[in-house]
């Protein structure tokens, strides 16, 4: 029998807890829209956040990535109440660098808009949600944003490091993999 401080079960020990914390550290940053500017919708596609929200996974320590010119836009994220009637006064969260990044810290609802004046008014909003169970969000549609209960999250992460295109592990894929490595040791 072999001992709990034998190397092959030291070595079986130290690969999981590197591969269980690996599998807390992927993330994904969303570029909002998928489109190359966060800017007023298009007559051709109004609704391209409502879509993009609804086919897009989200999870806590996600991040959403709004790219735009800097002199010509901006992000607030704002209460439910302002978002419905695009009262972009006395924001949350105020972003104007062009390159913002927001990050999802906890579940909840999220509400964003145009900092600039008469593009919320054109669409150029989002509203994501995420349930306290780490699952996945989604933009209601106005109908459903009546419910004007308070939402005031502040969110000032880590900023993550992992692609849009990187690959979730589950801690149960990890720990197969590592138990696969220690039977051939």
């Amino acid at each position: 029998m072999s001992s709990v401080m034998s190397p092959k079960c030291l070595f079986f020990y130290t690969l999981q807890l590197l591969i269980l914390l690996q599998a807390k550290v992927f993330c994904f940053q969303h570029k909002v829209g998928d489109l190359s500017a966060w800017n007023i919708p298009t007559a051709a596609n109004p609704d391209v956040y409502i879509k993009w929200s609804n086919k897009t996974s989200f999870r806590v320590g996600d991040s959403l990535m709004f790219l735009y010119p800097p002199s010509q836009d901006s992000v607030i994220q704002v209460t439910p109440q302002s978002y419905k009637t695009c009262n972009i006064k006395d924001p949350i969260l105020f972003m104007n660098d062009g390159n913002s990044l927001f990050n999802i810290t906890q579940p909840g609802d999220f509400y964003f808009t145009s900092g600039e004046a008469g593009h919320c008014q054109k669409g150029q909003k989002l509203h994501i949600f995420l349930d306290g169970k780490g699952a996945i969000a989604y933009a209601p549609s106005e109908a459903e944003t009546a419910a004007d209960g308070p939402s005031y999250q502040q969110n000032f992460g880590s900023i993550p490091t992992a692609a849009a295109s990187s690959i979730r592990f589950s801690t149960v894929f990890g720990s197969l993999i590592v138990f696969a490595i220690w039977v051939l040791v």
